[in-house]
């Protein structure tokens, strides 16, 4: 393969030119391949219309008496559900980190940045010391109670929770 650049024969199957250092170019035979994401649309209650609206009864749909959901309403990944344990011993884990039981990837996130737990009927939200902090309903919080309403934000994400036995 001749570099474009300098003129240079590289390897076959090189990407760059090793001589000049140029990205090789390919002659193409056929595109491609391409993915396209789509993400998910919720509407909350208090947001923009959007195509179509799921109520918190539809949000709640498998959730076990006493858990709870957190639905990210705005970030990557808007839509996405997670369901809530209504176990005491279970802590949920947030953060950048792939082995985060609610993984969110971004660059504002910490690896480590929040946690939810429940206790004694009540859900909690911690900070866990991340470097942008953690928010309920737009007030920085090191640990403080859910509620059945409350947004929860960690780096761009914004988090819905809602209650299994709000309705």
């Amino acid at each position: 393969m001749y570099c474009n650049r300098c003129g240079h024969v590289n390897p076959p199957g090189a990407n760059f030119c090793s001589s000049c250092g140029a990205r090789l170019e390919r002659a193409r035979t056929e595109p491609e391949p391409t993915t396209t994401a789509l993400p998910a649309v919720v509407v909350v209650p208090g947001e923009a219309r959007e195509p179509f609206q799921l109520e918190p009864s539809d949000l709640l749909h498998g959730v076990p008496s006493g858990g709870g959901v957190l639905v990210v309403t705005r970030g990557p990944g808007a839509g996405s559900r997670f369901v809530l344990s209504p176990e005491d011993s279970v802590i949920v884990t947030i953060g950048r980190h792939p082995d985060s039981d609610i993984f969110l990837d971004d660059i504002t996130v910490s690896r480590r940045h929040a946690e939810v737990s429940h206790s004694d009927g009540t859900f909690w939200a911690h900070d866990v010391g991340s470097l942008n902090g953690t928010y309920l309903n737009r007030r920085n919080i090191e640990n403080a109670p859910l509620s059945s309403g409350d947004e929860l934000q960690v780096g761009r994400f914004r988090l819905l929770f809602l209650s299994g036995g709000a309705l």
